[in-house]
C-alpha cells in the first residue's frame, strides 16, 4: 500500500505516494537530486528551478547511461574470460601428465 512521503528539493517540499518498501529509496533519490541541484545552482551558471532540474536530470541520465555502458563492457569481458577458461580446461583435459607430475 502506498503511503505519502514528503521530500525537500531546493527548499521546496513535494509529496509523493510510495509503497513502504520503496520509501528509503525515494528519500535517498531525493537527497541526491537535491544535492545535485544545489551544486548546479551554487555554480551560478544556470538560473531558474526548471533549468536547474533539467541540467541535473541530464547529468544523472548521462551518468546512468555511462554506468550501463561500463556494465555491458564488464559483462562482455566476463563472457570472454569464461570462454577462455573453458578452452583452457578442454586443452588440459586432453594432455597426458606423467604419473610423477600428477597430484596425489
Amino acid at each position: 500500500m502506498s503511503e505519502p512521503v514528503k521530500v525537500s528539493i531546493l527548499d521546496r517540499e513535494f509529496m509523493f505516494a510510495a509503497p513502504a518498501e520503496e520509501r528509503d529509496g525515494l528519500l535517498e533519490s531525493a537527497r541526491q537530486l537535491d544535492a545535485r541541484m544545489r551544486e548546479i545552482r551554487d555554480a551560478g551558471k544556470i538560473v531558474g528551478m526548471d533549468r536547474i532540474a533539467i541540467m541535473a536530470a541530464l547529468n544523472i541520465t548521462h551518468e546512468m547511461l555511462q554506468a550501463q555502458h561500463d556494465a555491458a563492457g564488464a559483462e562482455a569481458i566476463e563472457t570472454r574470460l569464461r570462454a577462455l577458461d573453458a578452452r583452457i580446461d578442454d586443452y588440459l583435459e586432453g594432455i597426458e601428465v606423467p604419473a610423477e607430475l600428477q597430484r596425489r
